[in-house]
C-alpha cells in the first residue's frame, strides 16, 4: 500500500476507500489542492474507470453536486489476495472432498488465527487497547481497520477493505469465523453491523463489554 501514497490518484483512491463517497472539495481539502484541482484529476481517473459520481438533488438554488465513488475497478486497486485463485482452489476443494473438508480448512485457519491473535494481544490488558491491537494486526493483514470509543461506552472496529473478498464470496464461512474470532480475543460481544458481502463499502463491528 506504500507505493499508492506517491501520486494524487492514488491517494484519492484511499481516500474514499477509507471514508466513502466524496465531494470534490472535500477531496481537494484532504488532497491541500483546490476544489477544482481535485475535479480536474477525478474527470481524468473516470475517464479510466477508477471512480464514478453521483449526481446528489441541488439545496435551494445551488448547482447539483457530485459525490465520487469508487467503481469495481477502483476497487479492484487494492490488494485482493489472489482473488481469482482462492475462489478457484475452494470451489475444486468442495468439488473433489465434499463441505466437510472446507469446514476442515476453515477450522484449521480459526484455530491458528486465534492463537496467533491472542499472542500479539498477550499485553493488552483492557477491552480498548485489544481493540486497537487488533485494528492494527488487520490492518497489516490488508484489512485497513480503523477503530474509536463510541459515547455509549462500546467501540467500533471497522475494516475499510477485504483482501479476501473471493474466499468470503464463495464460503460465507470464513466470515463467520472471523466473527467468532473476534469475540474470542476480545473477550467482548462483537456484532457485525455492516458487511461488504451485503453490499456495504466496510465491514463494521460493534463491540461491547460482556
Amino acid at each position: 500500500m506504500e507505493n499508492m501514497r506517491q501520486s494524487p490518484a492514488n491517494r484519492i483512491l484511499i481516500l474514499i476507500k477509507t471514508d466513502g463517497p466524496q465531494l470534490a472539495v472535500a477531496i481537494g481539502d484532504a488532497l491541500g489542492i483546490s476544489g477544482e484541482a481535485a475535479r480536474q484529476q477525478l474527470s481524468k481517473m473516470a475517464e479510466e474507470g477508477l471512480v464514478e459520481p453521483v449526481t446528489l438533488a441541488a439545496a435551494g438554488r445551488g448547482r447539483p453536486r457530485q459525490l465520487w465513488h469508487l467503481t469495481t475497478s477502483g476497487n479492484r486497486q487494492f490488494p485482493d489476495g489472489h482473488a481469482e485463485l482462492t475462489a478457484n482452489l475452494l470451489g475444486t476443494l468442495v468439488e473433489q472432498l465434499g463441505p466437510a473438508a472446507l469446514d476442515t480448512v476453515i477450522s484449521a485457519r480459526e484455530a491458528e488465527t486465534l492463537k496467533r491473535y491472542r499472542e500479539e494481544l498477550s499485553q493488552a490488558h483492557d477491552l480498548a487497547a485489544r481493540v486497537e491491537a487488533l485494528a492494527g494486526i488487520r490492518t497489516r493483514e490488508g484489512y485497513m481497520a480503523d477503530c474509536w470509543a463510541e459515547a455509549d461506552g462500546a467501540f467500533m472496529l471497522v475494516e475499510n477493505h477485504c483482501p479476501i473478498c473471493a474466499a468470503a464470496t464463495a464460503c460465507a464461512g470464513f466470515c463467520r469465523s472471523e466473527l467468532e474470532t473476534f469475540r474470542a480475543v476480545l473477550g467482548a460481544e462483537v456484532e457485525r453491523s455492516e458487511h461488504i458481502l451485503l453490499g456495504a463499502r466496510r465491514c463494521a463491528y460493534r463491540v461491547t463489554p460482556r
